[in-house]
């Protein structure tokens, strides 16, 4: 019996990832509309610290959380932590990077056209923009710029491009992408693993010690969830984005995903004014419409110009020979490439059937794009995908 380890581990950190994932981000969103939502306490519930509360309910059960200036007189005896939902989707997220982009580097992160690298040092540069990240951003909100969010939110979101331009002149555009998005995932579990549990336990502590909290330890962590709050929409883009190469592979990719990710603050801006009672609708309009200006920017640069040259005519045992040679190492029954045991989806090319029904797909991502082969491991030339094309479209006609 032989059992394919590295499968059942990527099955197993990718669901440990999108579970942990899910409560992060969902107590996230959850605490930001709580805070949003909070109603003006009773005159008896002012005097005891008590800045707002709400009533609600769920599951057939009613629920009334408030919320305190900085902390309650008395420690409770049962004190709920938010951290581990944080800590293991980075420690998932970060075990998936280690085993798909730097144990496969050659395969999914390295791209020789654009800098050729070892495996090592692609990734001691992508450990660099990420734990670099967390550094530039810690110091950026300790700034006098940290002082003011709107300014903070512009100098943040620019230097985050700029690291994904850098990104996508260095790496494969899914492997730069995804390095993207794990500089953030990052820089937010930093801030809860760095600034707002520790502020926490330093109010709690001087609960304990009879002393007052210092107010400005609440600020501080509260400044860090609401950028960690609109960062979420741009990771949760990047989580999906390697099933989408028309963000990756066109040209300007790095413009793509600064893009999406602007359109996606106005989205979460609209839903954290709803939650406090001001209902603007120009805000998820100026979202979608950024949305679709993306989308027409990336129509307008889509498919590989090469392939767009004229080549004669290529028979259907050409085209074989091409997905043959430059395919089949990892879409076959007996895939050769190594690290694949079965073919990738259970997508094969070994017949010609198998080809026909899967030409469109072939066409997508070998010829109108260069994501596949992955990190062109087999020497797909240009000619040879011009040659692909317009012998599978012959194929389909």
């Amino acid at each position: 019996m032989i059992i394919d380890y590295a499968a059942w581990l990527n099955l197993a950190l990718r669901w440990l990832h999108v579970i942990t994932g899910i409560a992060w981000i969902g107590a996230s969103f959850y605490f930001v509309w709580l805070d949003n939502s909070l109603t003006a306490p009773s005159a008896e519930e002012k005097k005891a610290g008590v800045t707002g509360e709400l009533w609600a309910v769920h599951g057939g059960g009613f629920y009334n959380p408030k919320k305190y200036a900085v902390a309650p007189a008395h420690m409770p005896k049962h004190l709920h932590w938010f951290m581990w939902e944080a800590y293991f989707t980075w420690i998932s997220g970060f075990s998936l990077l280690c085993l798909m982009y730097y144990y496969n580097a050659n395969l999914y992160l390295i791209d020789p056209s654009k800098m050729a690298l070892t495996p090592f040092q692609a990734a001691f540069i992508g450990l660099s923009f990420i734990f670099g990240g967390w550094v530039f951003y810690d110091e950026l909100c300790r700034s006098a710029i940290g002082r003011n969010n709107k300014l903070f939110g512009y100098v943040w979101f620019f230097a985050v491009t700029a690291g994904a331009y850098a990104l996508c002149h260095i790496f494969s555009g899914r492997g730069a992408f995804i390095h993207v998005g794990a500089m953030l995932g990052t820089v937010m579990v930093a801030n809860v693993f760095r600034v707002i549990i520790p502020n926490q336990k330093k109010v709690v502590a001087a609960l304990l010690a009879g002393k007052e909290p210092d107010p400005r330890l609440g600020a501080e962590a509260k400044q860090r969830s609401v950028h960690n709050n609109y960062m979420t929409l741009p990771v949760l883009l990047v989580m999906i984005s390697n099933h989408y190469p028309m963000l990756y592979s066109v040209p300007h990719n790095w413009l793509v995903l600064a893009g999406l990710a602007a359109a996606a603050w106005p989205i979460r801006q609209f839903f954290n004014l709803k939650h406090k009672g001001n209902v603007n609708y120009w805000y998820p309009v100026t979202g979608a419409l950024g949305i679709v200006i993306v989308a027409l920017f990336v129509s307008a640069h889509n498919g590989n110009p090469v392939v767009a040259a004229h080549v004669g005519k290529v028979s259907p045992e050409e085209v074989r020979l091409i997905v043959r040679e430059r395919c089949s190492a990892c879409h076959s029954d007996m895939p050769t490439e190594a690290g694949f045991t079965t073919a990738p989806k259970g997508i094969e090319f070994d017949t010609m059937p198998e080809i026909k029904k899967y030409a469109p797909l072939i066409e997508a991502q070998a010829v109108d794009h260069d994501t596949m082969p992955l990190g062109n491991a087999t020497h797909m030339t240009k000619k040879e995908r011009a040659e692909l094309g317009a012998g599978l479209k012959d194929l389909t006609k």
